[in-house]
């Protein structure tokens, strides 16, 4: 396993569409392995294939406290199925904009299939925290960020202090 570099807030791949994963296999499940050490790393409770620069229909959660002992779940090409209409609202981040957070509101529910670490169908009735880190994931396998889920006054300042950070993280070119 090894950890891989995190796709950072301005880049644009992180607006990449995902495309569906075609097949699981050795390299892909390589692929989840190395995403979940890049989380536990960071640290995260989710993570997303495209915030490693592989638009692939594939995340990674955890949310097992400190304390617990690591209980991952891969969810490949994940769909949500429905949502409930009753909202709840979170103080959400995310390691592609590290130390920004706001509060999210969304469904406080989600059914949601994907393939497990097999190839196997499976379905989750979601609510809580998961219901949360789910949506979150699957909106970056759509190009989406939680911070399109705030004011624009509040994403543009986002969007243009990460733009000056980036810029401030160039190297200087010689002249000459």
């Amino acid at each position: 396993m090894s950890i891989k570099p995190l796709i950072i807030l301005p880049d644009p791949v992180l607006r990449v569409k995902s495309k569906p994963v075609e097949r699981v296999d050795a390299p892909l499940l390589k692929l989840a392995d190395d995403m979940l050490e890049t989380m536990y790393e960071a640290p995260g409770i989710g993570l997303a294939a495209i915030q490693v620069g592989e638009p692939l229909r594939m995340l990674v959660i955890d949310l097992a406290k400190e304390e617990e002992a690591p209980s991952p779940i891969v969810f490949i090409n994940p769909e949500v199925l429905g949502s409930s209409d009753d909202r709840s609202v979170y103080e959400e981040g995310c390691l592609s904009i590290p130390d920004y957070y706001a509060e999210v509101e969304r469904p406080a529910s989600v059914q949601v299939k994907y393939l497990d670490r097999e190839g196997k169908m499976q379905e989750v009735e979601a609510e809580g925290l998961l219901a949360t880190c789910l949506q979150h994931e699957i909106d970056h396998l759509d190009g989406v960020l939680f911070i399109d889920h705030i004011s624009k006054l509040k994403r543009d300042m986002v969007v243009k202090k990460f733009k000056k950070l980036a810029r401030d993280r160039q190297p200087a070119r010689m002249v000459g």
